[in-house]
């Protein structure tokens, strides 16, 4: 059984969080509701640094590959 460091756990919980804000912003924006579209702005809120975050998880795996 493999255990996952802390800094692995957190990229999984960020990754995963950041497919379903981007999957439920995109849902929303699919219809034409004035509910869906404020819904759709408040969720660009979080997963602005949560791409951030990605973005630094997978230059930071870059680096410890080399």
């Amino acid at each position: 059984m493999a255990i996952i460091s802390l800094p692995d756990s957190v990229a999984i919980a960020a990754g995963v969080a950041l497919i379903i804000l981007l999957a439920t912003a995109e849902l929303a924006s699919a219809y034409g509701s004035s509910r869906l579209r404020l819904l759709r702005r408040y969720l660009m809120i979080p997963i602005i640094p949560l791409l951030l975050l990605f973005a630094l998880v997978v230059v930071t795996k870059i680096i410890d590959a080399f």
